[in-house]
């Protein structure tokens, strides 16, 4: 199982096991918050959770027209 894990104060910490429903990101391009398959995002085996972004169905859609850059 992997999780995030945040300190709240000296007293409370979260812990939320990380799963296929519950992984967002914000895309780059519009700023709106995206589900993401982190295995999907991952799988071709070079990305890593640092460098990779997301972007939304309408931002891609628009990349693959040629009227946003990449």
């Amino acid at each position: 199982m992997f999780y995030v894990k945040e300190k709240m104060s000296d007293v409370a910490e979260m812990t939320i096991e990380i799963t296929d429903e519950n992984v967002y990101c914000t895309c780059p391009k519009c700023g709106v918050e995206v589900s993401v398959d982190l295995a999907e995002v991952l799988k071709d085996g070079d990305s890593d959770l640092f460098s990779t972004a997301v972007c939304c169905a309408d931002c891609s859609r628009k990349i693959r027209k040629g009227e946003l850059n990449a």
